[in-house]
């Protein structure tokens, strides 16, 4: 560049210039793909940053000049109704769940109004969360009345679920199908078998300590088994007596 300055609004028309020479002379073989994005959205000539758009009220640490230009963290009302239900019901996060979607669109086949049962999507807590801001934003009840609605229309679905469960278990073991053991059988065979390897370390160690204490015994002085007995204090004779 033999130390010249390009500004950037002037980095199309260069290159635009360079293309028209003689040294290049098939300009659509040699033109780069950026040359119309460049052209079509141009770079700012303005180096200064422009402070981002707040989406709540900035804290007094956030304001500082070396925190300034900073992403500020993105808050959704979806948030908090979610830390609440899988607060209350844990065992929720321990349910297996698909995370791919299909075509990224989800959101456009589902009616919350109609209730939380929707067709192509599981039961799940997410469900619970957009239920209930439904009802909020539509009804205008407040988030504990909601919550409150919301989740004993779960729990009855939850419970519909259980029962069609077991009686399809025993609808297929009545037709000869077998079933091995279920997630918490499994879970009380392996605590039974770290309690059953616990009891066999725990004993060892005992015996271990024994050992010890037997050692220690003898070390003092007399036979193995035999017991030591404190020495005799010296009588001290009293002048007078």
């Amino acid at each position: 560049m033999g130390g010249r300055q390009i500004r950037p609004a002037t980095v199309w028309k260069t290159k635009s210039a360079e293309l028209q020479q003689a040294i290049m002379p098939n300009r659509t073989m040699d033109m780069p793909p950026w040359m119309d994005v460049l052209y079509k959205c141009p770079p700012s000539e303005t180096l200064v940053r422009t402070v981002p758009p707040r989406h709540r009220a900035p804290s007094k640490k956030a304001t500082k000049p070396r925190h300034i230009y900073r992403p500020q963290p993105i808050t959704f009302p979806e948030d908090k109704l979610r830390q609440i239900f899988f607060k209350d019901h844990p065992w929720e996060l321990a349910r297996p769940r698909v995370l791919v979607e299909t075509d990224g669109k989800d959101y456009q086949h589902v009616d919350w109004s109609k209730g939380l049962r929707q067709p192509g999507l599981p039961l799940t807590g997410e469900c619970v969360v957009q239920r209930q801001l439904w009802r909020m934003q539509n009804e205008g009840m407040d988030r504990q009345t909601a919550y409150d609605i919301t989740r004993r229309e779960f729990y009855r679905l939850r419970q519909e679920e259980e029962i069609e469960k077991r009686i399809a278990k025993e609808e297929a073991r009545y037709v000869g199908a077998y079933f091995g053991k279920s997630r918490i059988d499994v879970g009380l065979m392996l605590e039974d078998h770290e309690f059953e390897n616990w009891k066999v370390w725990a004993g060892k160690e005992a015996e271990k300590r024994e050992l010890m204490k037997v050692g220690t015994a003898g070390g003092l002085g007399g036979e193995e088994g035999e017991e030591v007995l404190p020495a005799e204090e010296p009588e001290v004779a009293v002048p007078g007596a």
